[in-house]
């Protein structure tokens, strides 16, 4: 982490009302310094993997994504010269390679199907539910596929070809 990345980021933090460490529940705790040149070289996508890792906590997580849309925090800090500089630099790094991304792929989904039983519906879909009306993971999955089918108007007699890429 840089002085530089830290002030950006507490900068777009600030514009907010969001102050690092503070005491209210759309305060973010920033546990890991890693956290700040993270933010700025993926933006949104840094801020979500970087919440993932544990790098980062808040207590009313709603409430802190809401002020950075309400801001447009990402685009405060691009629209900042030194900002636009410095994710250039993160960029050109290129901390998000494609050798990085496939050992990422390798760790998180190259394991054995005991984990994924445990955790995802009995269709083992990856992906999120919709909760309308339910408190079951099951459900959620159908309730989620029932909607995507009426909305891309499918009806009964029609076919969906799901297609996969795998190497």
């Amino acid at each position: 982490m840089t002085r530089t990345s830290r002030e950006l980021v507490h900068r777009a933090l600030a514009s907010a009302d969001i102050r690092p460490n503070g005491d209210r529940p759309w305060d973010i705790r920033i546990s890991d310094d890693r956290f700040y040149d993270r933010v700025l070289g993926s933006g949104n996508l840094g801020l979500g993997e970087s919440y993932m890792d544990g790098w980062w906590d808040v207590a009313d997580l709603t409430e802190f994504i809401s002020r950075l849309i309400r801001v447009d925090a990402e685009a405060l800090v691009r629209r900042n010269l030194k900002a636009l500089l410095y994710i250039l630099s993160a960029r050109l790094v290129n901390y998000g390679s494609r050798k990085k991304a496939h050992e990422v792929a390798e760790q998180h989904y190259d394991l054995d199907n005991t984990l994924f039983e445990m955790m995802l519906d009995k269709r083992m879909t990856y992906s999120c539910g919709y909760w309308a009306n339910t408190d079951n993971l099951d459900t959620a999955q159908e309730n989620k596929l029932d909607l995507v089918c009426r909305k891309i108007g499918l009806r009964p007699g029609m076919t969906v070809l799901d297609i996969v890429q795998t190497r």
